[in-house]
């Protein structure tokens, strides 16, 4: 399987909603370019630009399967998306745990 090259950042190529949808179709198993642009309303040139985007960003990889290209999520890739929401949001989530916990409800009438 190809290794990507990283010099994009996830959280940009996440930022258009065709790209997260081709992770979203790339979830249930590998596709190819066609198989990917059969569900989405683009074109194949087009969804060959958004998985370039996302295999620099880390997120997927490809492998040759004869004339065509097997593209799949990269395991590493999304596991450093998740531990990083994780250690943001976990953090948030303790804070708001303690503010919630060590307030008091308003008196009723």
């Amino acid at each position: 399987m190809g290794s990507p090259e990283l010099c994009g950042d996830p959280f940009d190529a996440l930022g258009d909603p065709n790209r997260r949808a081709i992770v979203e179709l790339l979830g249930s198993g590998g596709r190819t370019v066609r198989e990917i642009a059969d569900q989405l309303p683009i074109s194949r040139p087009a969804v060959s630009r958004h998985l370039r985007l996302l295999k620099e960003a880390g997120l997927v990889i490809d492998e040759a399967r004869g004339t065509r290209r097997l593209y799949q999520l990269h395991d590493q890739g999304v596991e450093a998306v998740q531990a990083y929401l994780a250690e943001v949001w976990g953090e948030a989530l303790a804070r708001f745990r303690l503010l919630a916990e060590n307030t008091k409800p308003p008196e009723q009438r």
